[in-house]
């Protein structure tokens, strides 16, 4: 009986439950189907510098929107600029990319992100907001060679032309000879375009202050609204594949290599050197560019320095670990040439501070353990060839004979002589004309 009721309550129960949830489960589905309705908005947010890490999450982003049928995509630009390999691969994305896509100017599109900019199919810029400066320049701050003067221009024309833009423009944003003074670039001053200024010239399709005002200009105002934002990990990537950031990392990897070289067992020198190089790749094979191979060859290179730490091969094991974690870094580069002067950046970084480090620091804290400081003196029980200035000018007789070297005795002590080159026989009378630690040398005294 007791257990009949039982029944029923679960039933009952079962039966509540589903008068409940089926209201809620119309509602999501009604909602799921709306959402179905809308066209979907993909935002990507383009911050900081350009580099190589930023393509690869543009990339993933790309990949991310088209796959779930995005009908617009957005970048929002803030950027100073950056390298122009990174900034040309994500040019070569935007326009392989079938789906629109608006350029959102929040801040700067400077450089290089004037030229992503122009890539895309229209651009919106917030009121204040600037575009151009896109001068090319090396590492140093000089203006690039010829060579990569007429690729940069020439990508420049080609990416205002795309759509439908006056190119004149887009060279002044990258040739400071072109003298444009009505917008406030003369005669040797990149362009630099405002807002307004966009507008009028044709660079710009609209101003809009937000993206609800962005979103009415493209008719897209009930759109479903995604984002994409840089995971941690695309973060440190991006840190780490930054051009200032590549020296700085195998600097501190190859000082912590040498020091560890020098120091006996495997401590913070190691862990160190170690750490940063680890840290490179991880960045580098987060952001696509080194492959298991790289890997591998760092690997093997990292054991061979062990064994010349652990097990020393009169320095064969470490040239090879060394030879073998160079070429890992130059497989895992995005540019051979950039990564050989990095290299170099970071040996001279090295070998310099290595030597203020032993020669300021090596008697000091965790050093100790490093640069040997003892010394064998007497007190310690050492004892070292005594000259025996007080023999000079004393005379004895010669125990054997003297080819050149024999023993004599002089004032009853037996010594071991030489003489200064000639023979002398047994039993002839000597005199001592020199000393020099066990070195005591003799000539014939003529009777």
């Amino acid at each position: 009986m007791m257990g009949s009721k039982k029944r029923v309550g679960f039933f009952a129960f079962l039966m509540l439950l589903g008068i409940v949830l089926i209201p809620f489960q119309l509602f999501v589905h009604s909602q799921e189907e709306a959402d179905g309705n809308r066209p979907i908005v993909y935002f990507i947010p383009v911050e900081q510098t350009v580099e190589r890490g930023l393509e690869a999450f543009m990339k993933r982003s790309f990949t991310q929107a088209v796959e779930e049928r995005a009908d617009h995509i957005v970048l929002e630009i803030d950027t100073p600029g950056g390298a122009v390999e990174a900034a040309g691969n994500i040019a070569t994305l935007l326009r392989q990319t079938e789906t629109p896509i608006t350029a959102f100017v929040t801040a700067k599109a400077i450089s290089a992100g004037a030229y992503i900019s122009l890539n895309a199919d229209e651009i919106v810029m917030v009121p204040g907001t600037t575009m151009g400066a896109a001068g090319i320049i090396d590492g140093a701050g000089n203006a690039g060679d010829q060579k990569a003067q007429s690729y940069w221009l020439a990508e420049m024309r080609e990416s205002a032309e795309l759509n439908n833009r006056d190119p004149k423009y887009a060279l002044a944003m990258a040739d400071n000879s072109i003298d444009l003074p009505e917008l406030g670039a003369p005669t040797g001053e990149f362009l630099t375009l405002g807002a307004t200024q966009a507008l009028e010239v044709g660079y710009a399709e609209a101003l809009a202050n937000n993206r609800e005002e962005l979103l009415d200009y493209l008719g897209l105002e009930n759109a479903l609204i995604k984002e994409t934002d840089v995971s941690f990990a695309e973060q440190i990537a991006r840190f780490v594949t930054h051009p200032v950031v590549i020296p700085i990392l195998l600097s501190i990897g190859s000082l912590g290599l040498v020091l560890e070289l020098y120091s006996p067992g495997f401590g913070i020198p190691g862990i160190m050197g170690l750490s940063a190089l680890l840290l490179f790749f991880f960045g580098h094979m987060f952001a696509g560019f080194a492959g298991w191979e790289s890997i591998i060859l760092f690997i093997v290179g990292i054991l061979l320095i062990l064994i010349e730490i652990f097990v020393p091969g009169f320095g064969i094991f470490g040239a090879l670990g060394i030879g073998s974690i160079i070429g890992s870094m130059v497989l895992a580069s995005f540019s051979t040439m950039h990564m050989l002067i990095y290299i170099l950046i970071a040996v001279i970084v090295s070998a310099v501070a290595s030597v203020i480090v032993f020669k300021y620091f090596g008697n000091r804290g965790p050093m100790k353990k490093i640069v040997f400081k003892g010394a064998t003196t007497t007190e310690e029980g050492y004892i070292s060839n005594v000259t025996r200035e007080e023999l000079i000018g004393q005379t004895g007789e010669t125990l054997t004979p003297l080819r050149p070297a024999g023993s004599a005795v002089f004032n009853h002590e037996r010594l071991d002589v030489v003489s200064e080159g000639g023979y002398i026989g047994q039993g002839k009378k000597i005199e001592v004309v020199y000393t020099s630690g066990s070195r005591i040398v003799v000539r014939q005294v003529q009777e």
